[in-house]
Formats: C-alpha cells, sequence, structure tokens
C-alpha cells in the first residue's frame, strides 16, 4: 500500500534524539526545545516561538493569551480540521461560521462582516492544504474592526505571500508538527507571535502557570509542553526546511503533469497572489468521472493507493448540529463552497519520500478508474 504520507528522517534527527537520551534530557527541558523555538521563529520571520504539546494546545494557548474567553466569538472558516473551530470552544468562546472560497479554499473575506458583531473579538483563517488566505483583505477587516488575527498555519509551512511568511500577519499563529505534517516532530506544535506581552501570557499559560514562589498559581494553565526529544526531530527537521518544501515543490509539478491527462479530475488552482505549499495533493472529481471520492478512494485501496476525503463542513458535524453546548456554533445558514469543495473533493499520497515510480502508479490507478 502506497500510504497517504510517512516521516521521512534525512537529517540529524537520529544523533539529536541520542543526545538527548545519552544526556537525559528527556523532558521539557534541555537545549533543543530553545533551539527548535529560535530556529522556527526565525524562518517564519517573527520574533518570538513558544514550542507546546501539539496544534490544538497551540490554537488554546494563542487565544487564551489574547484573553478571548467566556462571551466572545471568534469567526471561522465552516471547513477545516475540526481542532480550529474546536480550540475556540474549549477557550471558553463561540466560534462563528463564514464559508469559504476557491481557488485558497480558506475563509471567504468577503463574508466575515456580515457575521460580526459586538461580541466578535478575533478572526481565525487556516491556510488550508497549504495556500495562503487572502490577508491583505482579512487584515483590512480586522483593522476596520479592531479585532485580533490568529492564523492556523499546521498545513502551511514555508507558504508565502509577496515573500512574507504565513504565521507573521496575525496577532499569534498557531502550528503543528504532527507526523503527517510538511516539517514533523511526530507530535507537537508552536505558537509564534511579533507581539512580547503573548510570547509571556502563552509560556504561563503552557507550563501551569509557574510564577515565584514555586507552586503559587495566579493564571489557569496546563501542561502543554514540548519534551527535548520532540524538539530535537523538530531541530532537525527545520534544519532541512528548504530541501524539503523542494521535495515538495517537484512532487506538485510532477502530479500537476501527470493528472492534467486523467480526464473529469481537477487539481486545485493557486491565486495569483499566493505562494503555496504542497502539503496533501488536493484534486476534485467532475461528475463526468462518474464516481463519488468515497467510490474512488475504495478503488485506489483495492490497487493498492491510499487516499483521503477532504474535511468535513462544521455545520454538518454530529457534534454541532445536536447542540447540547451555548459555545457550540450555529450550523444554520448556507455554505456553498464547503459543501462543494467537501463533496468533490479528496487528496493522493503527498510524502516527502514518494518516488516518481510511485505517483506513476497512482496517476495509473486514476486512469483506470476513469475508464472503468
Amino acid at each position: 500500500m502506497i500510504p497517504v504520507c510517512e516521516p521521512a528522517f534525512f537529517g540529524k534527527e537520529k544523533e539529536y534524539v541520542q543526545e538527548c537520551m545519552d544526556t537525559n534530557w528527556i523532558s521539557s527541558l534541555g537545549r533543543f526545545v530553545p533551539l527548535f523555538e529560535e530556529r522556527f521563529a526565525s524562518f517564519i520571520g517573527t520574533k518570538h516561538g513558544i514550542a507546546c504539546s501539539n496544534g490544538t494546545s497551540a490554537l488554546y494557548l494563542a487565544f487564551a493569551s489574547l484573553g478571548i474567553g467566556p462571551g466572545d466569538e471568534v469567526i471561522v472558516p465552516n471547513l477545516s480540521n475540526i481542532a480550529s473551530a474546536n480550540s475556540v470552544i474549549l477557550a471558553g468562546a463561540k466560534p462563528v461560521l463564514v464559508d469559504i472560497e476557491e481557488p485558497s479554499l480558506g475563509i471567504d473575506a468577503s463574508k466575515i462582516e456580515e457575521k460580526i458583531t459586538d461580541k466578535t473579538k478575533a478572526i481565525l483563517v487556516v491556510h488550508l492544504y497549504g495556500h495562503p488566505c487572502d490577508m491583505e483583505k482579512i487584515i483590512a477587516i480586522k483593522e476596520k474592526h479592531n479585532l485580533f488575527l490568529v492564523e492556523d498555519c499546521a498545513e502551511a509551512h514555508g507558504a508565502s505571500i509577496k515573500g512574507k511568511r504565513v504565521g507573521s500577519f496575525g496577532d499569534a499563529s498557531a502550528w503543528s508538527f504532527y507526523s503527517n505534517k510538511i516539517l514533523m516532530t511526530g507530535e507537537g506544535g508552536m505558537v509564534l507571535t511579533d507581539n512580547n506581552e503573548v510570547d509571556k501570557q502563552v509560556r504561563l499559560i503552557r507550563d501551569l502557570g509557574f510564577t515565584e514562589p514555586r507552586f503559587h498559581h495566579s493564571v489557569l494553565g496546563f501542561n502543554y509542553r514540548m519534551t527535548n526529544i520532540h524538539a530535537a526531530i523538530g531541530y532537525a527537521q527545520v534544519e532541512q526546511v528548504d530541501e524539503i518544501l523542494a521535495k515538495k515543490k517537484a512532487l506538485k509539478s510532477l502530479y500537476d503533469r501527470l493528472i492534467a491527462e486523467v480526464p473529469g479530475v481537477r487539481i486545485q488552482s493557486k491565486a495569483e497572489w499566493a505562494e503555496p505549499v504542497l502539503w496533501m495533493y488536493v484534486i476534485f472529481l467532475e461528475d463526468s468521472f462518474g464516481m463519488t471520492p468515497k467510490e474512488l478512494m475504495a478503488y485506489l485501496k483495492e490497487k493498492g493507493v491510499d487516499s483521503r476525503p477532504l474535511f468535513y463542513p462544521f455545520h454538518r458535524q454530529p457534534l454541532y448540529t445536536t447542540g447540547g453546548d451555548a459555545r457550540y456554533p450555529s450550523c444554520e445558514g448556507s455554505f456553498p463552497v464547503s459543501d462543494k469543495v467537501s463533496e468533490t473533493g479528496l487528496y493522493l499520497p503527498s510524502g516527502v519520500n514518494l518516488t516518481e515510480e510511485q505517483v506513476v502508479t497512482i496517476v495509473d490507478a486514476l486512469k483506470e478508474a476513469s475508464k472503468a
């Protein structure tokens, strides 16, 4: 089976992890945590980086550090990993859903203002599948209404707009380093910011709210720390980021060229102002293809090719549609682009170590499916 994604280690990951074990620095203290924080923040172009346990905790820490909580509303895109909305709820606030737009698959800036109320405290953007959102328009709305802006960059390591990397536009950005991400640590996350106070608050909340004297706590904090072992892997990964992104770019070019020959399959285009990166290779099936994404995924699996559906829109999530919590988002209204993208899209294997032979095998299976 050709997997959707698998970790790729071709740098100093083993060497750095072995150092952690040899020196017994295996928990959240150790030299690799600050090294990883500094190197990744420098790569993105922000002043501060605060490593944490995963991408969901990074989102929560971003909201909590900005003072977002009970009684507040946060504008969120209707299509993303559910962590994007759940982290707002975890902070005590309420997500307010806005449809996405094509080709970015990010939040539709033209529909944000109609959802803003006197309770709105922030806008969350998600750079979905590696394509940046329309930050120029979104920042104008943020400034007009004096809102916070948080970027969910879990899938967009290295993506940029006119030379400025995503994750450096907002008041804070949240990152995931799960094992299928462009840069990975196994499990892990990070908050980036240029704001000194946000940096201070994230570090405090991440570490159970520890202050002096020790074991006296003045804020509600949690253990969202990253281990030195995970940071060692992340530091080795970010040392190779240029090579990793180059491999991803070459993989996308190969897919684009070969899939152009498959009838009934549409690839995701890019906005002219965007410089996206490949997290997962997304395709959409036209009616002429003759299969639904679910049917195609089953067909590909029989041929030894793994694949995945796109995310499910929030307004159709059973968790939210059944209610039960005042913080859950309202699922009323129409979200046509979210529905269309979710119903027609899927993604193909996109690991950085895929061979050209494997990509040819995948596309050949697509061609066979289109004939079938």
